[in-house]
């Protein structure tokens, strides 16, 4: 079994390998025990190597650059469990020529694609992306959150496809948040210039540096980006600039994939600004705030459930 261990950290499984291998980790602890020390000298044979980037095909220039395990450089894919709930970081190929990304809650990546273009990628995210772009476009696909840095080229446009709309660029940098499973939409504009479209493109609207753009009703409302801090998310901060609690609450059910329900009204009036770590956790967002409010949580494993008193 050590042999398609290592297969699987070093991402040279078929799919069916990878089945095998997911079954046999959920069958008892001692697996996953044992799954963990050969991950564990993995990472340590490849951070001695002092490589920062790993590429992931003869075909192409793909790196990814993993940023949620500060002191491993990580293989091309990892098993997280986070919070009873099994994800996966890094490369799963889905057919010929298609890569994904798969970011677990609580956790943030970055990656270069073959263009060049760096992508981070937050909390509860997925990319899907080519090996290699065509000559005339280059098409990712995002769900959830992602800050894009693309690089400039004139006769291949970049465009973010998500669930509601699409985001085309040339050469510019921008934030698309868009996670299916729910009701929001923005895109920030930061440099350069974005259109942003419905999917059977009949409407559009064009951003100008310093803009974002949500969506409201069906139609998309542009404002002034107020608070750049918020893009240190990519730093992996939480950044708060007089939010309401529910604000707060809703942000942290995203980022941990986790329900918090607030027994203790009185909180809901408060509004708070702040930074937080998001590799910290949410119960030490939520002792921070005890420090400041009364209030006693406690957690129910089984339904994934804080509850706030």
């Amino acid at each position: 079994m050590d042999e398609l261990l290592m297969k699987y950290i070093k991402g040279d499984v078929t799919p069916e390998e990878q089945e095998k291998v997911i079954h046999w980790l959920d069958e008892s602890p001692e697996h996953m025990h044992q799954f963990r020390s050969l991950r564990k000298l993995y990472d340590i044979s490849i951070w001695n190597c002092n490589e920062d980037v790993h590429e992931v095909n003869n075909k192409s220039s793909i790196f990814i650059k993993p940023v949620f395990l500060e002191f491993l450089k990580v293989a091309v894919v990892i098993l997280v469990t986070f919070l009873g709930t099994r994800f996966f970081f890094g490369f799963n190929e889905e057919h010929a020529g298609m890569q994904t990304v798969v970011v677990p809650a609580g956790q943030r990546a970055e990656l270069y694609l073959a263009d060049g273009t760096k992508v981070w990628l937050n909390s509860r995210s997925t990319l899907k992306f080519p090996d290699r772009f065509d000559d005339d476009a280059r098409n990712v696909e995002l769900d959830g959150e992602g800050y894009f840095e693309v690089a400039h080229n004139e006769k291949a446009p970049f465009t973010v496809h998500t669930s509601k709309y699409n985001v085309k660029v040339l050469g510019t940098e921008f934030n698309v948040k868009a996670y299916s499973d729910r009701n929001y939409f923005s895109t920030s504009l930061l440099k350069g210039s974005v259109e942003i479209s419905n999917t059977n493109n009949s409407k559009s609207v064009l951003l100008k540096p310093q803009e974002q753009a949500l969506a409201n009703d069906g139609r998309l409302v542009v404002k002034e980006i107020k608070d750049k801090n918020y893009f240190r998310w990519k730093e992996g901060l939480l950044c708060l600039d007089d939010e309401s609690i529910s604000e707060l609450i809703a942000k942290l059910e995203l980022y941990y994939d986790v329900d918090i329900i607030v027994k203790k009204q009185s909180l809901m009036k408060y509004r708070y600004s702040g930074k937080f770590r998001i590799r910290e956790g949410v119960e030490h967002v939520l002792k921070v705030l005890q420090l400041k409010h009364s209030f006693t949580y406690t957690k129910n494993e089984e339904l994934n459930q804080i509850i706030i008193n």
